[in-house]
């Protein structure tokens, strides 16, 4: 098994930490993994994407040019990732802030409301979280007790008091994601 991801959108998203959970939760389960982040100068508001490879094998570059999933998060992100999506990948995204949906029809298409969700939850700082809960259910590829594993591993100790908040909010991205049509 091998799985090669991008996570794309804003600096500020989360887009770093969830690569980096997923990243943990692989080596939870004893895969081998590789975690490439790529981000502008500008922090918050930038473009940042990251490459998260799982596999069972040693990984021999980081560097990738297509994926089997693309997690998108704006509408740049959107434009730039969705034709590097190999044929039968999969492209999970939120719907806030994006102008033009996902157009190909050989790929699977999944939409999660993580931002109007992450309002709603009375929580912002759960988006990323919500938004791999829906990845994790679609493409189970990492075990949810190792990603609780990972978030904990991830996580500085004096903000371990957010695992609860974080744990509900992959819960909900798991019951809220659904196929776009």
């Amino acid at each position: 098994m091998t799985e090669e991801i991008i996570i794309a959108g804003f600096g500020g998203q989360g887009v770093l930490s969830m690569g980096k959970i997923l990243a943990y939760s692989g080596i939870m389960q004893e895969q081998e993994v590789s975690w490439m982040p790529s981000y502008g100068p500008e922090m918050r508001g930038g473009t940042a994407n990251v490459t998260v490879i799982l596999s069972d094998n040693k990984v021999s570059s980081p560097v990738l040019h297509s994926y089997d999933t693309a997690i998108i998060l704006n509408q740049q992100s959107l434009d730039k990732f969705e034709p590097n999506v190999k044929p039968g990948g999969l492209l999970i995204y939120d719907p806030n802030g994006i102008t033009r949906h996902p157009e190909r029809e050989d790929i699977r298409v999944f939409v999660v409301e993580a931002a109007s969700e992450a309002a709603k939850m009375a929580s912002a700082i759960t988006f990323n979280m919500i938004v791999l809960g829906a990845y994790i259910k679609v493409n189970p590829v990492v075990e949810l007790e190792n990603v609780i594993k990972g978030l904990k591993n991830s996580l500085p100790e004096r903000h371990h008091h957010l695992i609860p908040a974080n744990e509900k909010a992959i819960q909900r991205g798991m019951e809220i994601v659904r196929e776009a049509k």
